[in-house]
């Protein structure tokens, strides 16, 4: 059983939702990134999506774009994001998604992303932009299934399409909550129930919604319909409006902690 199947398994015995939070490596700079995530960890993180910096982050909005501009800026690459997640290894044992872009990837060598990522500790990678239809270039590189490979679903995604997609995932379902970029504002409730209910009728993957989700009040209502929740434009605008102060890593760590209880039972 790999870390993100525990995860998930010990969570649903709790009848806890999981908190997923995204960062991108490197921002503001590796060490000070290092730090944060352990951080946001300690605090009660359940699985951890650390983004790789890319200069064309076309599903990101403005906040992360801006992050990645940071973390390209103090010189984070993709051996970098390995080197840290090896590093938060001997810290942490939550699951690590490699969250990119196939640029990144495809210039690093896939087979060699493939070794050097499970080696270092991750536990998946979620691309994306590379469907199922485009991914065999990388997965027919790689000589076994032990890194997990997460798909995306969205708004517009028709249950025949889900049925494929499932079929190739592994890991977890991220489903997107709504059409546009990451960090935008509202979110269709009943319309994010729906698909989740489509995608529970063919896959026993645990799904989890992403996209415009960032206070707790969203939090527990998206919770209830769902695996897990994935956080990522709100720790960045967070780590935005704090860079260079001491406090940061206690501020990531204390908002972590208040997110996280949202995806604890009612009764709890």
């Amino acid at each position: 059983m790999n870390r993100i199947e525990a995860t998930f398994k010990q969570l649903a015995g709790k009848k806890e939702k999981a908190l997923v939070g995204f960062v991108t490596a490197g921002d503001p700079d590796t060490e000070q990134s290092l730090k944060l995530i352990s951080a946001m960890c300690t605090a009660g993180l359940d699985v951890l999506e650390l983004g790789v910096p890319f200069s064309d982050p076309t599903a990101d909005g403005p906040v992360i774009q801006r992050s990645s501009a940071r973390a390209l800026a103090a010189g984070t690459g993709l051996s970098h994001v390995l080197g840290m997640i090896e590093a938060l290894r001997r810290r942490t044992q939550i699951p690590i998604i490699v969250f990119s872009y196939y640029n990144p990837i495809l210039a690093y060598g896939a087979a060699a992303f493939h070794r050097d990522a499970l080696n270092a500790g991750a536990d998946g990678v979620l691309l994306v932009d590379v469907p199922p239809e485009e991914s065999e270039e990388l997965t027919a590189c790689w000589p076994d299934n032990r890194l997990c490979l997460i798909r995306l679903t969205t708004p517009t995604t028709p249950p025949e399409r889900m049925q494929r997609i499932s079929a190739c995932a592994s890991g977890f379902i991220y489903h997107v909550s709504k059409l546009g970029v990451t960090g935008s504002q509202g979110l269709p409730l009943e319309d994010i129930g729906r698909k989740v209910r489509q995608l529970r009728s063919v896959t026993r993957l645990p799904i989890c919604v992403g996209f415009g989700i960032s206070t707790p009040q969203e939090i527990a209502a998206v919770a209830g319909l769902c695996d897990g929740v994935v956080i990522g434009s709100a720790f960045e605008r967070l780590i935005e409006e704090n860079i260079g102060k001491p406090e940061l890593p206690d501020l990531l760590a204390a908002r972590v902690a208040v997110l996280k209880r949202e995806t604890h039972p009612p009764s709890s």
